[in-house]
């Protein structure tokens, strides 16, 4: 890794939301509100509010730019109700929740667009990003797993057609987050007779938004729409990811006229050494993965997206599921650090991580692995203020 100039940033001198700030790679945690990995390993997470709220104070104190929690209404099991992927917090209250004791981080909440209306977002949204002081911001997504669409009583669209009411169910949300007066709306999907929401969020022309996708129609959807795509570049490199970045950016540029953040997911395993960290990695996600359940997600996804359950494609997937949310990040601080870096020159710009036991690993993390990124000048040297 290169050395670099180290620069101290104070929390007072950036914007509210840190997600526009000038860090080459951001950075943040993934999924605290759940069970990230699918594995039974005993000291796995446990999302219980005290955890929480410790894992969000270490990423705050650290300057990590995004607390992202996970979406889900249902795990991915029929008819087992005590099972690990059935407890999740949800994540609008969490976001308040959080907004209120921290002070710099991005807390974002995500919603299933089609079952809550965008009015209730628009609240939401509103509400947390005043309590944060701007610093909300929204992951949207269509949803996939039949099952919790099951429970409301709402048909699954079709997998193109759930972005074209995506787009129409965005549009009319940051309308109620800009729009004066009331308006009325209606079509297939909405119809709305003078509506308003007030007050608008503190952040000029409302909350930054992210939005994950993989298909060609969900990248499209994302270049058009969103502050952030969140992906799952294909490659078992991040040398191997550049085309892709660049041609996302490039499309959101060259036929929106807009300039888009990409950020990925990492599964992050620390140890002392290169051989603990992959004996760990082997632990959790090999001696005891959840097969069950990560069976159940594949058929799942297969039969909802099309794709062949014996395709390169899916079993890519799986591999990907079965150690963590993203792509695998195992070895030392100094490997991880060099980790991060190529994920950087491939033209990432943001970096969600997962570990096994977040406090554990946020304090690994921001010990020994963000002083190495401030030298490569990744990241500038972090320092709070009250």
């Amino acid at each position: 890794m290169d050395s670099g100039t180290t620069f101290i940033a104070k929390a007072t001198l950036m914007p509210a939301n840190p997600l526009f700030n000038d860090n080459k790679l951001k950075l943040g945690t993934f999924c605290t509100n759940t069970l990230a990995n699918m594995t039974l390993v005993p000291e796995r997470w446990r999302p219980t509010w005290a955890n929480c709220l410790a894992a969000a104070r270490l990423a705050d104190n650290a300057g990590l730019e995004a607390i992202v929690p996970i979406a889900r209404w249902k795990g991915y099991l029929d008819n087992k109700p005590d099972h690990p992927c059935n407890e999740i917090l949800d994540v609008f209250t969490f976001a308040a929740g959080l907004a209120q004791a921290t002070t710099y981080s991005a807390i974002f909440a995500t919603s299933h667009a089609p079952t809550m209306h965008p009015l209730v977002v628009a609240k939401q949204c509103a509400t947390i990003d005043a309590i944060s002081g701007g610093r909300h911001a929204l992951n949207i997504v269509g949803g996939w797993n039949r099952r919790e669409f099951e429970m409301f009583g709402i048909e699954l669209m079709e997998h193109d057609r759930r972005y074209v009411y995506l787009a129409e169910w965005l549009e009319v949300l940051r309308k109620l987050w800009t729009h004066e007066g009331e308006f009325d709306h209606h079509s297939e999907f909405l119809h709305m007779k003078g509506a308003i929401s007030r007050p608008h969020p503190v952040q000029k022309g409302g909350v930054p938004v992210m939005n994950a996708a993989l298909s060609p129609v969900g990248i499209r959807f994302s270049a058009k729409n969103s502050d952030i795509g969140l992906i799952s570049p294909h490659g078992n490199r991040p040398r191997e990811w550049r085309a892709e970045v660049e041609s996302y950016k490039k499309m959101a540029r060259e036929e929106f006229g807009r300039e888009i953040q990409i950020w990925t997911n990492t599964a992050v395993v620390q140890g002392e050494s290169q051989k603990e960290a992959e004996e760990y990695l082997r632990r959790y996600s090999a001696e005891y993965v959840d097969t069950e359940a990560l069976d159940s997600v594949m058929r799942t996804i297969s039969l909802e997206n099309n794709i062949p359950m014996e395709s390169e494609r899916l079993a890519f997937m799986r591999a990907r599921m079965a150690v963590g949310a993203g792509y695998p990040v195992v070895g030392t601080a100094q490997k991880i650090a060099e980790e991060l870096q190529a994920i950087s020159e491939a033209g990432i710009d943001g970096v969600i991580m997962t570990w096994v036991d977040y406090i554990d690993g946020l304090q690994r993390f921001t010990r020994d692995v963000l002083p190495l990124l401030e030298q490569a000048g990744l990241r500038r040297r972090f320092a709070k203020t009250a």
